[in-house]
């Protein structure tokens, strides 16, 4: 009964490891509180103990339990003692753990806002940088035809009003992208005219995955940019969405002038997709790019969802 009750005692040992924490206090002030402090806590233990033997007496089932008792002291003491010393080991031990845990959890907490302001600043780079290239267009238009640059300009505030809603937003389905795609196009059409077409074939079902919003805008921005601009023909836009398993495969592909391959491999809008797939999807998602017989086509692979 006796190792019981100690055994409830040495709990105690808990207030004493958070009072003095291994980290910020000094060795000899350590060594003395638990000196103290086992001591103590075995000193009230052997009194304890005596208040059992002397009732253990009185009912006459053990007769002259008290000198034998007498013997047993020093033993007691230094089993006291030692027991304490382990519950305060145990302890500390404990509370490390549950230090490595919240240390972990805040580490986790930091590394998610981390990716989530990533996420944002990078989605932040779409809108100027497509709002850049759309204000030159509309200013070397203004010289030479007028009509087109008001036109363009009419259908860039109607999208970026369109896109304004998507601040919020942390994914939308493939068909509302495609949709804000063909109304950039709209708006690119109106400079390139005949010379730039789009066309598109997409899997129904992966109309309604989740993907972030404007992920495909600065591919068919690239294409237009570094592709179709470059051809005095033009070209034809591809996009094709489908599915792969249990992943979402976009593709994009546009003709391109072969001594311009460079930037279209190493433009800022391939950068700003592949940092958002990593910040998003971590390793689980990709974007290749590849340039064969004048033809450039850059993939997107990710998990798919609904």
């Amino acid at each position: 009964p006796m190792s019981v009750v100690y055994a409830f005692m040495c709990l105690a040992a808990l207030y004493v490891c958070r009072a003095f924490p291994l980290q910020s206090t000094r060795p000899p002030k350590l060594v003395a509180v638990y000196v103290i402090a086992s001591f103590l806590s075995s000193s009230l233990w052997l009194l304890i103990i005596k208040g059992w033997v002397l009732l253990l007496e009185r009912t006459e089932l053990l007769p002259a339990l008290d000198a034998t008792f007498d013997s047993f002291v020093p033993i007691f003491v230094g089993t006291g003692v030692l027991l304490y010393l382990l519950a305060a080991v145990v302890h500390y031990l404990i509370l490390a753990f549950e230090s490595s845990r919240e240390v972990e959890k805040k580490a986790l907490e930091l590394q998610a806002l981390a990716r989530i302001a990533e996420v944002k600043a990078l989605k932040a780079q779409i809108q100027p940088h497509f709002l850049f290239n759309s204000l030159n267009s509309i200013s070397a238009l203004t010289t030479v035809d007028p009509a087109k640059a008001r036109d363009m300009s009419l259908r860039l505030a109607e999208f970026l009003r369109r896109t304004l809603k998507l601040a919020s937003t942390h994914t939308i389905s493939l068909g509302d992208e495609v949709a804000l795609i063909e109304d950039f196009l709209a708006i690119e059409q109106v400079r390139f005219g005949s010379r730039l077409a789009f066309s598109k074939r997409i899997d129904d079902e992966a109309l309604t995955c989740m993907i972030p919003p404007l992920l495909l805008q600065p591919l068919i921005e690239n294409a237009i940019k570094h592709g179709i601009a470059n051809l005095l023909e033009g070209g034809t836009i591809s996009l094709e969405g489908n599915h792969h398993g249990s992943r979402l495969v976009l593709v994009v592909t546009n003709p391109c002038d072969p001594d311009s391959n460079s930037k279209l491999s190493k433009g800022v809008g391939l950068d700003n997709v592949r940092g958002r797939l990593s910040s998003v999807y971590g390793n689980e998602a990709r974007l290749d790019t590849q340039e064969i017989d004048g033809l450039f086509r850059a993939e997107i692979s990710l998990p798919l969802t609904n």
